[in-house]
């Protein structure tokens, strides 16, 4: 069988594959990323996963299996993505900070008309954070290309007070809900190599 079409360039998505024993290839595809005016947070993270996966699949080989996955953070029911700039990435730690918010992670498993997706959210809360935190941690350079600003997998998890759901998930894949899905089309993670 061929490897799994990861379609996405985030590393983390690809370590976290191959973590569980999934080889796969990537193959990013560009799906604009706008919530609809009007669309919750859970309807608008699965789109983007369904739409990724169809995207893989257009431009995959016939009968090859693709995962698309998107990662929403969410405050109050406002979706926050990547932050536009340094003002903007600081604004979003300081509404993190001392409060709790949803991570989102919706995945698409696609083989040719079919899919399947799911979304699995974690609740996730800060720890009250200085200005001065704020601003050092903008400076790594580690928060610019990540929802809600932050990734908890590096630096940022130093912020993180609790987490209740998939840690998993908040990096990027649930893996017990990616591994599930992918079973459905045959893919199977390390333990079933282990089997007589």
């Amino acid at each position: 069988m061929s490897d799994l079409i990861l379609a996405s360039a985030s590393p983390r998505r690809f370590e976290l594959l191959q973590q569980i024993g999934v080889s796969c290839t990537r193959r990013p595809v560009d799906i604009p990323e706008i919530q609809q005016p009007g669309e919750a947070a859970e309807v608008f993270v699965e789109r983007l996963a369904r739409e990724k996966a169809q995207a893989g699949v257009a431009v995959s080989d016939p009968g090859a299996v693709v995962l698309g996955s998107d990662t929403v953070v969410v405050l109050n029911g406002e979706v926050m993505g990547k932050p536009r700039d340094k003002a903007d990435g600081i604004r979003m730690l300081k509404s993190l900070s001392d409060n709790n918010h949803q991570v989102m992670t919706a995945i698409a498993v696609a083989c040719g008309e079919q899919i399947r997706a799911t979304v699995v959210t974690t609740e996730v809360r800060f720890r009250c954070l200085s200005d001065s935190e704020c601003d050092a941690y903008w400076e790594t350079g580690e928060p610019q290309d990540k929802a809600g600003g932050y990734g908890i997998q590096g630096l940022g998890a130093v912020f993180v007070a609790d987490i209740s759901g998939s840690y998993s998930a908040v990096v990027g894949l649930p893996l017990l809900e990616t591994a599930q899905l992918l079973a459905h089309h045959g893919i199977e993670v390390w333990q079933n190599a282990c089997r007589d």
